[in-house]
């Protein structure tokens, strides 16, 4: 796929880059490493390469290399130097700035093979914990600040759900499970459609071995209830990042406690940044609130 070219302000590569404007600015003047055009009122605007450029001077200069020195090297040379330096940390730090510049060009192969070279040595759930989580962590940021559109976060975001649902692919069918055993139910609230939290959620309690129905986004609680008449042993998973909204959440809580648990107790386990704005020191004995995945996974 050929990279679609994409103009910069200094501002936005300050965003990606973690690099001052004005610093950008020093650098450009002093030691000549960027080549910006010019509009029409003469402001600076940067393509592709500049920022894909600046990213790996960012992360030389990180790990302890001047910018005297950066600057008398090639675009190879920084490159390769690049490539040599190994450190575990440093691999993850690189492979989010790949990230950053393929979802910038709708680029799949350079994401393609930037995930390749991960797994090469790390499990799926250490690429998603050490680089997926931080790496969409920094798109949110990006996002508010008004660096990305929608349309990139979109695109990088089912990128990582297909990584995800062929990781769940390899675990769905490895184990026979007995009738009695817990299903866990997995589910977002009506209108919650930020779905990767709840899929990866999905895919560790199928490493774990348990047994799971994952029903997606914005799921009516009365849709839900049609699996009370066909399963005895169930629990309930959802992952809260933006709906139910504040308040609306114990309208949510009483909601399951009503129509799901009326003729038995069930467990609803309950996640994301909503979930943790709840006093859970009032939540009913079957509700319970995980900080983060990890808490949960410990469980298993």
């Amino acid at each position: 796929m050929e990279h679609i070219k994409q103009n910069f302000s200094i501002k936005d590569l300050e965003n990606l880059s973690g690099i001052k404007a004005h610093t950008i600015r020093i650098w450009e003047k002093r030691y000549d490493i960027l080549n910006p055009e010019r509009t029409d009122t003469n402001i600076r605007t940067y393509d592709g390469e500049n920022l894909q450029k600046l990213l790996n001077i960012s992360f030389l200069n990180e790990h302890g290399y001047k910018i005297s020195r950066i600057s008398k090297m090639s675009d190879e040379e920084i490159k390769n130097l690049v490539k040599r330096i190994n450190a575990s940390k440093s691999e993850e730090n690189r492979s989010r700035n790949f990230f950053k510049i393929a979802m910038m060009n709708f680029d799949d192969q350079l994401f393609e093979d930037t995930y390749n070279k991960l797994r090469e040595k790390k499990s799926f759930r250490t690429v998603f914990h050490d680089v997926f989580l931080p790496l969409l962590h920094e798109i949110g940021v990006l996002w508010q600040t008004d660096t990305i559109k929608p349309i990139h976060e979109h695109y990088i975001t089912e990128l990582i759900k297909q990584k995800i649902y062929l990781n769940i692919a390899e675990l769905k069918f490895q184990k026979t499970h007995k009738k009695d055993e817990d299903l866990y139910v997995l589910f977002l609230p009506h209108n919650e459609i930020h779905d990767i939290g709840i899929l990866y959620l999905n895919y560790e309690l199928l490493a774990a071995g348990k047994k799971t129905v994952y029903l997606g986004p914005s799921l009516p609680l009365d849709n839900v209830l049609y699996l009370t008449d066909i399963y005895d042993h169930l629990v309930f998973l959802c992952y809260l990042t933006v709906f139910p909204r504040n308040t609306d959440i114990q309208e949510f809580i009483d909601e399951f406690q009503e129509k799901l648990c009326k003729n038995k107790q069930r467990e609803l386990f309950l996640f994301g940044a909503r979930a943790r704005e709840i006093d859970d020191r009032h939540l009913p004995k079957n509700v319970r609130i995980f900080n983060t995945i990890n808490d949960f996974v410990a469980t298993l």
